[in-house]
């Protein structure tokens, strides 16, 4: 363990028990067979990080009443739904190491569980009664599935855009992370420079930290993980270091990656060739900047804040967020 992950985890660990609590106490369907599905995706190993940053953000605007723990289970119910779903989308066998819901359940029951989840992240967000937070949590949902209907649409074109990989991420990944920073200045009634601040955080956090997991299927040991990276590349999903290559280079090069776009069965020295063009192009060591970029405007927006130990968290977080993966 790193010793960022350890401070991180250091102050948060009472944190992290109670969300864990509010995610199983909140959820209350009527099916056990619901509930089976559900626990399945919610309580596989995911890390909290989205409504342990409604929970920050709550505490940094001075909010203290202890409903704001059982109101953070919103963010958990949203990501696990959105995570049954894509899996389904993409046809994946594993989550979290663990067999995929619909493959253990069938899609029609994977589906349906993600659109309890969906309603319940809606029903606790009508028990804040701040409108604010029910209007920005069904603009996630909005904003989420349009995010995985235009990753659909690019699927395999290499001739997709920078601008387009920035949407794609900013909808399927950042929106839900700046709503949960947003939804806790809400729920505090935070004066608007805040709930702005806390936003553009969640923003520019979300997009770095889906800008690692991208880099990893590239900076991993292909020895080691041969047989599980590249999943990207294999579902067609062009991501920025891919983006970045396309544009950078020309003839061979260029040729072989257009080539490896949507192949499910090259080599471990085809991807390590791959790899090579991708640092040479510079497309590793632009995606890593354009992260770290992001990492430094989110921990700026908290400077908003006074100095505390949550706005240092936050600032921690945000370092966590590209230090995790790289």
């Amino acid at each position: 363990m790193t010793s960022l992950k350890k401070r991180i985890l250091d102050r948060v660990s009472a944190d992290l028990m109670e969300i864990e609590t509010a995610i199983s106490q909140n959820l209350n369907p009527h099916f056990e067979l619901v509930s089976r599905v559900a626990r399945h995706i919610l309580f596989s190993g995911g890390k909290r990080l989205r409504p342990l940053l409604m929970l920050l953000s709550a505490r940094i605007c001075g909010y203290a009443k202890p409903d704001a723990v059982a109101f953070s289970a919103i963010f958990e119910y949203l990501h696990a739904a959105t995570l049954l779903h894509d899996d389904l989308v993409d046809g994946a066998v594993l989550r979290r190491g663990q067999t995929a819901a619909h493959h253990l359940w069938g899609s029609p029951t994977a589906v349906l569980t993600g659109d309890f989840l969906l309603a319940r992240s809606l029903s606790l967000a009508a028990r804040t009664e701040r409108p604010r937070i029910i209007h920005t949590i069904a603009g996630i949902t909005e904003a989420m599935s349009q995010g995985e209907i235009h990753q659909l649409a690019l699927k395999g074109n290499p001739e997709i855009t920078e601008a387009d990989y920035m949407e794609v991420i900013h909808r399927k990944t950042a929106v839900l992370f700046e709503g949960a920073c947003r939804s806790g200045a809400l729920l505090a009634d935070a004066p608007e420079d805040a709930v702005s601040a806390l936003g553009r955080y969640g923003n520019d956090l979300g997009l770095a930290f889906q800008m690692a997991d991208d880099l990893l299927d590239y900076t991993s040991d292909t020895r080691v993980l041969g047989k599980t990276v590249g999943a990207d590349l294999k579902e067609g999903k062009l991501t920025l270091p891919i983006i970045y290559a396309l544009a950078n280079t020309e003839n061979e090069k260029n040729t072989f990656i257009r080539r490896m776009l949507g192949r499910t069965d090259f080599s471990v020295q085809d991807f390590e060739n791959l790899i090579e063009i991708l640092h040479e192009s510079g497309g590793i060591d632009y995606t890593l900047k354009r992260a770290k970029d992001l990492v430094e405007s989110a921990k700026k927006a908290v400077y908003r804040f006074p100095e505390s130990p949550t706005r240092h968290l936050l600032t921690d977080i945000a370092d966590y967020a590209l230090a995790r993966k790289l």
